[in-house]
């Protein structure tokens, strides 16, 4: 059996009892699951193949180790007569690829999900042509050549971006950097839904596009017509420009970069409604509380800002955050208007988000209808197994004096 076209596999074996999770489906396992008597972790390099089985001998999948890491091991494939190899990344990535088919008129999308896609610390995202690639564990980076060629079988993009520069990278032992496979533009042009965005590839957030929020940004459009918009923690102007281009009367834009607020005024043009947009350089904390002090109110008030739990250990100062920056927030929404919040972290609970908010607007003296709730778009399927592949909560709420 071969971990890549000729790279062969270990056993790795789990103490007793600690098979049940994966029977269930998950991916991960961690580093105190394994029977490391059996096999110590310092006879394997990260990302050495391995096929994983139960104390008693039971083959439970195959995949790769990072002896280095907490998540110690990660399953790719239960079938024995399919390995990873170059042949299951060309077939994974095609099965991805037949979803988004599926979903969008303009190839424009998250083509692979890590774990949610079958391919746990790979992440792909599509610009027509271009392919913006992360590769976020040591098992992945060092398929790194048969990943590359196998988007290449599928697609044939005419260049791909390395964006192997995240946080995550750290835990997993590796080093950062951002390469180019064939040509890219510093800048290209993309579609969501009837709106067009310049966006910076290389220089620009992340993988450049926040394509989780499109399902959710398609929601906002239905309560935008005549409204003032506030857009917070802006970046590009998705949400913003979108409002504009539905009707919104008056869109101000948020962000701490001069440099990206410069595209909001380029994509607000691109779209013809820089008459508009208008933008407001500053820290979304700060930038609140200058526009509260004016007196400033808006029909529309949306939240879009980073992580701000990002472990476990960050839970009570993140929750803090929420609470200030939403309370914030709902001092500029005006009567009757509306505050669309969200949080991009996996260690905010739904029902903790909603409460976060609640208990805000009772501070003020205001009172919340929870109108809908939304999640990481279609292009970002969620694994019924891991919880950790859901991580994006959208909360629309109704403001209203307090009742």
């Amino acid at each position: 059996m071969t971990a890549s076209n000729n790279e062969a596999t270990t056993p790795l074996y789990l103490n007793k009892g600690e098979e049940r999770r994966l029977l269930s489906g998950h991916q991960w396992v961690y580093s105190n699951e394994i029977n490391t008597q059996r096999n110590p972790l310092g006879h394997f390099d990260p990302g050495d193949g391995v096929d994983i089985y139960s104390h008693s001998g039971r083959w439970l999948g195959n995949g790769y180790v990072n002896p280095n890491s907490l998540i110690c091991a990660r399953i790719v494939s239960r079938d024995r007569s399919h390995p990873l190899s170059r042949s299951l990344l060309v077939h994974r990535i095609k099965v991805a690829l037949s979803l988004r088919l599926r979903l969008f008129e303009h190839p424009f999308y998250r083509l692979v999900y890590s774990e949610g896609d079958g391919l746990p610390g790979v992440i792909i995202d599509r610009y027509d042509k271009y392919c913006v690639l992360q590769l976020t564990t040591a098992g992945m980076e060092r398929r790194r050549e048969d990943i590359l060629a196998a988007v290449d079988k599928v697609l044939r993009p005419a260049g791909i971006l390395l964006r192997c520069d995240s946080e995550i990278r750290i835990l997993e032992g590796l080093d950062s950097y951002v390469e180019s496979v064939g040509n890219i533009p510093e800048e290209i042009e993309l579609i969501e839904h009837d709106a067009r965005f310049v966006i910076p590839l290389r220089h620009g957030q992340k993988t450049g596009w926040y394509f989780d929020q499109s399902d959710n940004r398609a929601h906002m459009l239905r309560w935008v017509r005549d409204q003032r918009v506030l857009d917070v923690c802006s970046y590009l102007g998705a949400w913003g420009i979108q409002a504009a281009r539905h009707g919104a009367s008056e869109v101000m834009c948020v962000d701490a970069s001069k440099r990206i607020l410069d595209y909001v005024s380029r994509n607000a043009q691109l779209n013809g409604v820089d008459g508009k947009v208008s933008s407001l350089r500053g820290d979304a904390f700060k930038a609140l509380k200058e526009l509260h002090a004016t007196g400033a109110r808006f029909d529309v008030v949306i939240l879009d800002p980073p992580a701000f739990i990002k472990r476990k250990k960050d839970i009570r100062s993140g929750e803090q955050a929420y609470h200030r920056l939403n309370q914030a927030a709902l001092q500029l929404v005006g009567k009757d208007g509306l505050l669309i919040t969200c949080s991009c972290s996996f260690h905010m609970q739904t029902h903790r988000f909603v409460h976060i908010v609640y208990r805000a607007a009772r501070h003020l003296d205001r009172h919340l209808q929870l109108i809908s709730e939304g999640r990481q778009s279609m292009d970002h399927p969620v694994h019924p197994a891991m919880p950790e592949t859901r991580y994006l909560k959208c909360l629309c709420f109704r403001v209203l004096p307090r009742m």
